[in-house]
């Protein structure tokens, strides 16, 4: 039960509001403008009146005589930062609605609102008012590697025995899986690591622009050539060059490549100055470079330089242990970047998450909490908060022991899989259906844990043991002993 403070100049929506309230087992306290309630709310905080309780939660309109909803919201913050304020407004217009969050505001109703939808709106706040502790994560300045997973173990322990040396690396993985983090973590962990790390997405540059990109051209080289340029090689002496997506890279510019990694010296593109290269290149690829030297389309012998030693990085689905952990670094650092209030997620919302088939990997997860961190009300991100996933349930029942001992998420994460599944197809009758597996499932636990005696799987249902016998039906059998 809460006290909650309701701010409308519409007597009917307070109305309507205070009932809903009620039935939900709060206390409503109604104001027709802003000023009545500031007032009430400076002689809460003063303790000036006997029945002068602070309110757990505000609900304001925004257009009423007087000050303003919004006004009402930034003077609540101004005297108490932790007391939410839901804010309702018929004109959802962008810089209201942008007003609203931007000065603290828990939610924004949209009026005509459901008013299910109000009551689990004020149900979020409140919860959230006292929040369990938790630890942040502390964030990192600097992109980095993690996991936890036996599969990213692998990847750690091949980046320690490589990185101090001279060796080429080729790493491979699917697009978003973080492969220049690997290459930034070979170069970091190197002698060369005081040197500059140059990156270069070959895939990204048109194919005749990416001679002059990687060499350097002289004056005149060609049109538009009015100086000289450096190169990536050039930029990168002495420490370490990563091309990524090498396999797009064309074969005339492959056979130069090779030519500095077998001599380590090259020529600026219209130059005739030799120059020497000391530099450690790491290479990266999505393709099969195997696949692309037997069909001819990548040098065979090129890819024996790039291919001294092989890094490949797991898609996420391949390393569902860490999606918890990364889930949770990527929602703090977002939320520090674009300097917002902390959020955590739900041990429902990262079983689902865990779920995922992820064909962004690690990249697409990294967005979402992005999304998330500006989009989600409230500190705890929930289930509902998530864009429609494409979960199955062979995953979640996978992935679920693995991410929590909260086994009452670890249950209703699912079922909300399969109605948002059944609603979305227009199945019908999802009630008794559910129902009906409910009562089947707990009946079998129950009946297993007492080895079949009904009289104890009854007591433990909650149910009595003719009960049982009828919902399970068929003729009784006598109890086990």
């Amino acid at each position: 039960m809460a006290d909650i403070w309701l701010a409308d100049d519409d007597k009917s929506i307070r109305f309507v509001l205070a009932q809903a309230l009620r039935e939900a087992d709060h206390t409503p306290r109604e104001f027709g403008d802003a000023e009545s309630l500031l007032a009430a709310l400076d002689h809460a905080l003063n303790g000036a009146m006997p029945d002068s309780s602070m309110p757990d939660l505000i609900l304001t309109d925004v257009r009423m005589p007087g000050a303003s909803g919004l006004k009402l919201l930034e003077r609540v913050k101004q005297k108490n930062p932790q007391l939410p304020v839901i804010v309702m407004s018929a004109f959802t217009d962008v810089a209201s609605t942008s007003a609203a969050y931007r000065n603290g505001a828990f939610d924004y109703l949209a009026k005509p609102f459901d008013l299910d939808a109000a009551v689990t709106a004020i149900a979020r706040a409140l919860a959230q008012i006292h929040p369990l502790a938790v630890v942040a994560p502390k964030v990192q300045p600097h992109a980095e590697l993690l996991g936890q997973s036996a599969a990213m173990r692998e990847v750690f322990r091949a980046i320690g025995r490589v990185a101090a040396t001279e060796l080429n690396v080729l790493i491979t993985g699917e697009t978003g899986t973080g492969k220049e983090l690997v290459a930034r973590a070979l170069h970091r962990h190197s002698g060369r690591q005081t040197r500059p790390f140059v990156a270069l997405n070959t895939a990204a540059i048109p194919a005749e622009l990416l001679e002059a990109e990687l060499f350097g051209h002289e004056i005149g080289a060609f049109t538009g050539a009015v100086k000289r340029q450096l190169g990536r090689f050039e930029q990168a002496e002495g420490g370490t060059l990563f091309l990524d997506e090498i396999g797009d890279m064309p074969l005339a510019l492959q056979t130069r490549l090779l030519r500095v990694l077998a001599e380590g010296e090259y020529y600026r593109v219209g130059g005739r100055e030799l120059i020497r290269a000391s530099v450690r290149v790491i290479a990266a690829t999505h393709q099969d470079l195997d696949a692309r030297a037997e069909a001819g389309t990548f040098r065979a012998d090129l890819l024996h330089r790039l291919d001294v030693v092989r890094i490949h990085l797991p898609a996420l689905r391949e390393r569902r242990d860490d999606i918890a952990l990364l889930a949770t670094r990527f929602l703090a650092q977002a939320g520090a970047s674009m300097q917002l209030a902390s959020k955590r997620f739900s041990s429902s919302a990262l079983i689902v998450l865990s779920a995922q088939p992820w064909p962004g990997n690690v990249r697409q997860l990294e967005n979402l909490c992005r999304r998330l961190a500006v989009m989600a009300p409230g500190q705890e991100i929930l289930l509902g908060d998530l864009p429609p996933l494409a979960v199955t349930t062979t995953a979640l029942a996978t992935s679920a022991p693995l991410l929590s001992d909260d086994a009452t998420a670890a249950w209703q994460a699912p079922l909300r899989v399969w109605a948002d599944a059944e609603l979305a197809r227009g199945g019908n009758d999802l009630h008794a259906q559910a129902v009906a597996k409910l009562e089947q499932i707990l009946f079998d636990a129950a009946l297993a844990a007492n080895d079949g005696h009904r009289q104890r799987a009854a007591q433990q249902l909650g149910l009595g043991r003719n009960t049982l016998s009828r919902k399970l039906g068929g003729p009784k059998k006598p109890d086990s002993q």
